[in-house]
C-alpha cells in the first residue's frame, strides 16, 4: 500500500534513506509515496528518477535536486500569478 504525504514533508521523507545513495536505487525506495501539492499530486519515486544527478550524498542534495522537477502545481497557491495585474 502507497504513502501519501505532503509535499512540507518531503524532506523528513528523505532524511529516511541510507546516504550516499543511487539516483535509481532512491527511486525505487520511493515508488509508492505520493506527493501532494496545493493543486494536484506527483510520485516521488517517478521524480526523482527525473532528477540530473547519478547520486546523492545527503537528503539537502535530493531535495534541490528535486525543486528543478516539481510540476508547476507544486509552486505557490492555484490561480496565483508574479506578473503584473
Amino acid at each position: 500500500m502507497g504513502e501519501t504525504i505532503k509535499l512540507s514533508r518531503v524532506q523528513n521523507r528523505l532524511a529516511e534513506l541510507s546516504y550516499p545513495v543511487h539516483r535509481d536505487e532512491a527511486a525505487v525506495q520511493l515508488h509508492e509515496v505520493t506527493i501532494t501539492f496545493a493543486d494536484g499530486q506527483a510520485n516521488l519515486g517517478e521524480l526523482v528518477d527525473d532528477t540530473n544527478p547519478d547520486a546523492f550524498d545527503d537528503p539537502g542534495d535530493l531535495f534541490d535536486a528535486l525543486q528543478n522537477v516539481l510540476p508547476v502545481e507544486a509552486v505557490g497557491e492555484p490561480g496565483q500569478s508574479d506578473g503584473d495585474a
